[in-house]
C-alpha cells in the first residue's frame, strides 16, 4: 500500500504533521526523524511511498542536500516541502528541486493548517506506474516534416485588458505528424535548433500566420499576429526583407505583424541582430520581447535595442496577486516599460486573481489558459461569440 513519508528532525512536528494527515484521511503515513532513516525506508524492497513531505532545516543532512541525495537516485516521487523558513528561502528550494528534474508539488509553511495541506495534497495522485517521457523525434524526421510542410500554427488569443477585447493571436508551431497525430513543440523544437532547421519552421509559421490573417480579414476579423522568430533569422541579412515580401504578398499591414524574441536567445548575442530589428522596426513591425525577465541583460536590451513591446513571463504574472515577491517584479517591468512607451503583455494569465491582477496593475494585453488555449484557426471565429458573452460577465462583476 502506497505510504506518505514525513522527514522531520522535530518528534513533535512529526506528530502535529501526522495529525492533520489523518485528519484529512490519510492513514498510510511512514515518519522519519533523520535522512538516513528516509533514505532506508526509500530502499526497503516492502514499501512503496508515494509522497514525501520534507523539512528544510535539519541537523546534518538538510532538505536542499535531501533533494540532492533524491536527484542522484533519480527518485520520481512527488515531493512537498514543510518548512518555518523565508518564503523566499523555500521558493528557492523549490526552484533547486524542478532544476533537479524532481516533481516538486509546492510547500506549506509550519504550523500546517488543514486548509493549505489539503490544497497541495490534491496536486497529488498516488500513481499506479510511472508516466513515460514525451516521445523525443530525431533530426532526420524533423527535416523531412519541414520538406513536407507538416508545421503549421496554431493560435492563442491576445485581448485588451482595459476591455476585454480580442485584439490579436500569438502564433504557436504544432507539428501534424502523418502517423503521430498533434505534436508539441517541446518535441521537436530543440533537435530543431541543433540541426539548423529552426529558419525553415520561423519562416513557415511567418507565412502561414500571415495567411490565415488574411483570411480573417477578409472575413471581417482584424487582428495583430504575433510570430515568435530565432536568434538564427535575426542574424541573417536577408530576414528582414524576406518578412516584407511576405507581408506584401499576403496584403497584412506591417503594424498588424509582431515579431517576438526570446530574452534569453537575444541576450547571446544582441549585436547581430541589430540591424535587422531596426530595419524591421522602421517599417513599423511591432518587436517583443518575448519572456522578460527571464533573461541576463534586460535593463540593457531596453537601453540598446528598438523594441516597442514587452511581454512580462508567465512564471512572473501566475499567482502575482498573491505572493509579494512576483507582485513586486511584475509591477516594477509593467511601470518601467510604460515609462518609456512600450506595450506591455501578460503571459501565463491562468485564472480570475491573475486577471485581476493585471487589470489592477494596468497592463495592456493578455493571454493565458483563463482566456483561451492555443486553438485550430477554424475554432476561432466560434470562440469569439463565446468569449463576447464571458467578457461581458467579467466586466459586469
Amino acid at each position: 500500500m502506497t505510504e506518505i513519508l514525513l522527514l522531520d528532525d522535530d518528534p513533535l512536528q512529526l506528530k502535529l504533521l501526522a495529525r492533520t494527515l489523518n485528519s484529512l484521511g490519510y492513514k498510510q503515513l511512514l515518519g522519519c526523524s533523520s535522512a538516513g532513516a528516509a533514505l532506508s525506508a526509500l530502499n526497503a524492497p516492502n514499501r512503496s511511498i508515494g509522497l514525501i513531505m520534507l523539512d528544510l532545516n535539519m541537523p546534518g543532512v538538510d532538505g536542499i542536500a535531501f533533494l540532492k541525495l533524491l536527484a542522484e537516485r533519480r527518485a520520481e516521487i512527488p515531493v512537498v516541502l514543510v518548512s518555518g523558513e523565508d518564503e523566499r528561502l523555500i521558493e528557492t528550494a523549490a526552484r533547486f528541486g524542478a532544476s533537479q528534474h524532481l516533481k516538486i508539488l509546492g510547500s506549506v509553511p509550519k504550523p500546517v493548517w488543514p486548509t493549505e495541506l489539503r490544497a497541495v495534497l490534491e496536486r497529488w495522485e498516488a500513481p499506479a506506474s510511472v508516466a513515460s517521457a514525451p516521445k523525443q523525434y530525431p533530426g532526420e524526421e524533423v527535416a523531412r516534416a519541414v520538406l513536407h510542410g507538416e508545421f503549421i500554427p496554431y493560435f492563442q488569443p491576445i485581448v485588451e485588458l482595459s476591455t476585454g477585447a480580442l485584439v490579436g493571436v500569438e502564433g504557436l508551431a504544432r507539428w501534424q505528424h502523418p502517423t503521430d497525430g498533434l505534436v508539441m513543440p517541446s518535441q521537436f523544437i530543440g533537435v530543431a535548433e541543433e540541426r539548423g532547421l529552426i529558419r525553415d519552421i520561423t519562416r513557415a509559421m511567418i507565412r502561414a500566420c500571415l495567411k490565415q490573417g488574411h483570411a480573417w480579414r477578409d472575413a471581417g476579423l482584424d487582428l495583430f499576429l504575433a510570430v515568435n522568430v530565432s536568434m538564427d533569422d535575426l542574424g541573417r541579412t536577408d530576414f528582414a526583407d524576406y518578412v516584407f515580401e511576405e507581408l506584401e504578398r499576403s496584403g497584412i499591414p506591417p503594424k498588424n505583424l509582431v515579431l517576438e524574441v526570446s530574452e534569453q536567445r537575444f541576450a547571446q548575442n544582441p549585436d547581430a541582430a541589430l540591424a535587422t530589428v531596426s530595419r524591421l522596426r522602421l517599417r513599423r513591425i511591432t518587436m517583443s520581447i518575448d519572456d522578460f525577465g527571464t533573461g541576463t541583460s534586460s535593463l540593457a536590451q531596453l537601453r540598446d535595442l528598438p523594441f516597442n513591446e514587452v511581454k512580462i513571463d508567465g512564471s512572473f504574472v501566475h499567482g502575482s496577486s498573491s505572493n509579494a515577491i512576483l507582485g513586486a517584479i511584475v509591477n516594477s517591468s509593467l511601470d518601467l516599460a510604460r515609462r518609456i512607451g512600450m506595450r506591455t503583455v501578460a503571459e501565463g494569465v491562468e485564472d480570475g486573481a491573475d486577471w485581476a491582477a493585471m487589470r489592477l496593475d494596468k497592463c495592456d494585453h493578455a493571454q493565458g489558459y483563463f482566456i483561451c488555449k492555443p486553438m485550430a484557426p477554424d475554432e476561432l471565429p466560434g470562440w469569439v461569440g463565446s468569449w463576447d458573452n464571458r467578457r461581458k460577465k467579467l466586466f459586469e462583476g
